[in-house]
């Protein structure tokens, strides 16, 4: 057999394969929206536009994501996947942007596509994974990822693993195990890093193993003023209280204080301040009760007045260190 036959035997092969894949291209179908329907990811979609507000470049990376994947679903279904996606994501921005509920959400659609085997979300913090002993931390961050496999690993103020100012410290020993664990069964487990968006950053350049298995780094911007006033009044509705008609813009005006001074935490301090108010609510009510105001009804046990807004420290001229509410 001339040399020359030799040569052209794979390239033949090449070829028919080739023909093949294109034929198969050509003639195939899949329904997009069938794999869609079945999915169920549109309900997932659907809740995270109703319960959360705002958060606009979010919510479209999110789809971004979901549909990314559809397609590589249908793609599969024709033999041309391109090989499993990397999923690990970072979530970067401040305290109170929905970071955690986000993460939840898309749980349920990388389960729902069939990308992780269990609904299922465990979220930790350092503690859970840093031990404060030698031969502590490996056992401890092991079992999180046992708890975890399966599912998504959710990693709140990621950034703290990291602790170059301490010698002593063992986080670094957590992140090799999570790096390894983050290449070695990335088909069985979806990690989620979520902090500060200039920590995280500090974080991935001292650690670049970690930037490199991140396939979605996802921002989350702080809420406006008029954003945090619906979130409050959608948060009193699933509590069963309501302002009444000068409570809210006395919260408006509060909101519009609040997010100029330290350590506010969008939807977080939102909340806090709600608690306050009830709580003032609640002693004037029952102040009232203790000097024989008539029984308190429905309505009064409902409402949030201005005068529970305006007791708190952010409307004094020189309001106390934090904690501010």
């Amino acid at each position: 057999m001339r040399d020359d036959a030799i040569l052209d035997i794979p390239a033949a092969t090449d070829a028919r394969m080739q023909d093949s894949h294109a034929s198969m291209a050509t003639d195939a179908r899949v329904d997009l929206m069938r794999l869609f329907r079945e999915s169920g990811i549109g309900d997932v979609l659907a809740e995270l536009d109703r319960d959360l507000v705002g958060l606009i470049p979010v919510k479209t990376r999110i789809r971004e994501i979901a549909a990314h994947l559809l397609v590589e679903r249908a793609r599969d279904t024709l033999g041309i996947a391109s090989g499993a996606p990397t999923l690990h994501m970072c979530f970067s921005g401040n305290p109170g942007t929905g970071k955690t509920t986000v993460a939840l959400r898309m749980a349920e659609v990388l389960h729902r596509l069939g990308y992780i085997r269990r609904n299922h979300l465990v979220s930790v913090t350092r503690d859970d994974l840093v031990g404060q002993y030698i031969g502590h931390t490996a056992p401890k961050t092991r079992e999180v990822l046992k708890r975890a496999m399966g599912g998504v690993l959710f990693i709140d103020e990621a950034y703290y693993l990291y602790r170059p100012e301490n010698e002593r410290d063992y986080g670094q020993e957590a992140i090799e195990i999570l790096l390894q664990i983050m290449e070695n069964q990335r088909d069985d487990l979806v990690v989620i890093l979520a902090g500060y968006e200039a920590r995280m950053d500090t974080l991935f350049e001292s650690n670049p193993g970690f930037r490199s298995r991140i396939a979605h780094h996802i921002t989350f911007p702080d809420y406006g003023a008029a954003e945090l006033l619906d979130i409050a009044e959608r948060m009193l509705d699933s509590m069963h209280y309501r302002f009444d008609d000068d409570a809210r813009g006395v919260f408006a005006h509060y909101l519009s204080r609040r997010i100029q001074l330290p350590n506010f935490a969008n939807a977080r301090s939102v909340r806090n301040a709600l608690d306050r108010a009830r709580l003032r609510q609640a002693s004037r009510l029952f102040d009232d009760a203790l000097n024989g105001a008539m029984p308190t009804d429905a309505a009064a046990l409902t409402l949030l007045s201005a005068i529970d807004i305006r007791a708190s420290r952010v409307f004094n001229d020189t309001p106390p260190p934090d904690p501010i509410r």
